[in-house]
């Protein structure tokens, strides 16, 4: 979660600056993440993945698939080509909705049951933070964006060995944003978004994933399914 009042920005004339810290974490203590994690796809995830490709819904930007009950990412360019999969941090608490004004709260304020990373649709683009570090800013409303793990989030968090561990059970971790490997941000997403951005589909916790996604169920019918 990026607080929005700290914000300086390329894509609005105030942009939050990221979670308590100013600048990505350097590359070494990332370099080991595997890329390739997760590389087997949910069923939800799987089924999202063929719905764009098959609807082109993504036009013709790049896009993210984020599972959050796997911790996983996965990356595709324009055409639907996948591109990997990485690890992924996420907002501590269990939820598909951001709190009403999330986005303008002092980091301080926010209660750990407001610590969600909303699910949805969303067109990413890359903008500044405070400290002038630039990020991909997911949700700009609710102050959400995509990042590597910031240089100065507290040792005890752990976040590092959390990314790495085996299962996503201790991947929630976040205010909301969306932490990800240096090293696969920097050399296939940031990439992949610099000049025109793209799509991040972030699946739901709780909700059915017709709700957060409803032309799913245009796909099911044209494929002969139920809804």
């Amino acid at each position: 979660m990026i607080p929005l009042f700290l914000a300086l920005a390329v894509l609005a004339p105030a942009i939050p600056a990221t979670e308590g810290v100013r600048a990505a974490e350097p590359a070494k203590p990332q370099a080991d993440m595997p890329q390739e994690a997760g590389a087997k796809l949910s069923g939800e995830a799987a089924r999202v993945a063929d719905w764009i490709a098959a609807s082109r819904d993504n036009g013709a930007l790049p896009y993210i698939i984020v599972d959050k009950k796997a911790a996983v990412l996965s990356l595709y360019d324009a055409s639907g080509k996948s591109l990997g999969h990485a690890p992924v941090l996420i907002g501590v608490a269990v939820g598909d909705e951001a709190s009403p004004g999330i986005g303008s709260k002092n980091l301080a304020e926010i209660g750990p049951a407001e610590k969600t990373t909303p699910a949805g649709r969303f067109l990413a683009k890359f903008g500044l933070a405070a400290g002038r570090q630039k990020v991909l800013w997911v949700d700009y409303a609710t102050s959400v964006a995509l990042h590597p793990i910031p240089k100065g989030a507290p040792k005890r968090e752990r976040r590092r060995e959390r990314m790495l561990s085996p299962t996503g059970d201790d991947n929630r971790i976040t205010f909301g944003c969306i932490n990800l490997p240096i090293a696969f941000y920097g050399k296939n997403v940031s990439p992949l978004f610099r000049k025109k951005g793209g799509y991040v589909y972030v699946l739901p916790d709780t909700k059915p994933l017709e709700a957060v996604f409803p032309r799913l169920r245009v796909q099911a019918a044209m494929n002969g399914g139920g809804v």
